[in-house]
């Protein structure tokens, strides 16, 4: 649904009130107490639940819990920015600056001079040329991150050194990280060009878990795992899907086979604790022929 007068404030007026009802809430007379214990690190839960909360809604489809979900979501950036103003740091309008900086100097081929005054002086490129001109200013952007970081006494082992995976956080789920990881690395040459060895690779981690269980040597299983894990994420990243994509929709397919199963049963008058495997198998076996 699109703004309008009728129902909107206009975006200015709506984050004006919303940075208002922020302050107030961390009022230290009259706020709300919750409000008032919370700190930036207190904060981080409950921002990536928003976020899967976002994603939840998208793949739903649901375009009310979508609009509420977002609005929860910013409502996490407000509360983060209103924290760091308190401590005498950066405000809401100074991350809405930063950010449009970036997607102008980022934007080469859309504002010419880095300005919005050049919009519509199209530079002809094509979407190749654009990724490859957006890692590049991403480069020089990590450059001057890594001079500022040294500039400011930190570690030189953590920034010294130039590396291809500087700026990958480690605090992103692991799937996508791994997957950041191995597009960062392919960008210099250290990829297959072909899914044979990919799917080998695969092959070759499985093999050496098994190795590890019959062994009985658990952290050296775990290791292995996590090989394996890798390994699927580099295939899925071959195949040109998105790992956590394709593992939702793995999820969602188990979710409605398993549902599928529960119901049987109920109408059924039976427990599934009263199955057996083999019964409970043959009921998935007939879940995955209806389509589930």
């Amino acid at each position: 649904m699109q703004d309008s007068p009728g129902n909107n404030l206009g975006a200015a007026a709506a984050i004006d009130k919303l940075l208002q009802v922020m302050a107030m809430l961390r009022h230290p007379k009259h706020g709300c107490p919750w409000d008032l214990e919370q700190s930036i690190n207190s904060l981080v839960p409950f921002t990536i639940e928003e976020v899967y909360e976002v994603v939840d809604a998208i793949e739903r489809k649901d375009m009310v819990d979508f609009e509420d979900e977002l609005g929860d979501l910013l409502f996490q950036i407000v509360f983060y920015t209103q924290l760091t103003r308190e401590d005498g740091g950066f405000g809401f309008a100074d991350v809405a600056h930063t950010v449009t900086n970036k997607l102008l100097r980022r934007h080469p081929h859309v504002f010419s001079d880095g300005t919005t005054d050049s919009f519509g002086e199209l530079a002809e490129l094509s979407s190749e040329e654009v990724v490859s001109n957006w890692e590049a200013i991403k480069q020089q952007e990590r450059e001057g991150k890594r001079a500022r970081q040294i500039a400011a006494g930190q570690s030189s082992e953590e920034t010294d050194a130039s590396s291809v995976l500087d700026d990958i956080p480690r605090a992103l789920p692991a799937l996508e990280r791994a997957r950041k990881l191995q597009k960062r690395a392919a960008r210099v040459g250290f990829d297959w060009h072909e899914m044979a060895p990919v799917i080998s690779k695969m092959r070759e981690e499985l093999d050496e878990f098994e190795q590890a269980l019959v062994q009985g040597d658990h952290a050296k299983a775990e290791s292995e795992l996590g090989d394996v894990f890798f390994s699927a994420v580099n295939l899925a990243r071959h195949y040109k899907t998105e790992p956590e994509v394709a593992l939702r929709q793995a999820n969602l397919k188990f979710e409605a086979r398993f549902k599928w199963i529960e119901s049987k049963l109920k109408d059924e008058a039976r427990a599934l604790e009263d199955c057996s495997l083999e019964e409970l198998d043959s009921l998935w076996n007939q879940a995955k022929a209806n389509g589930l």
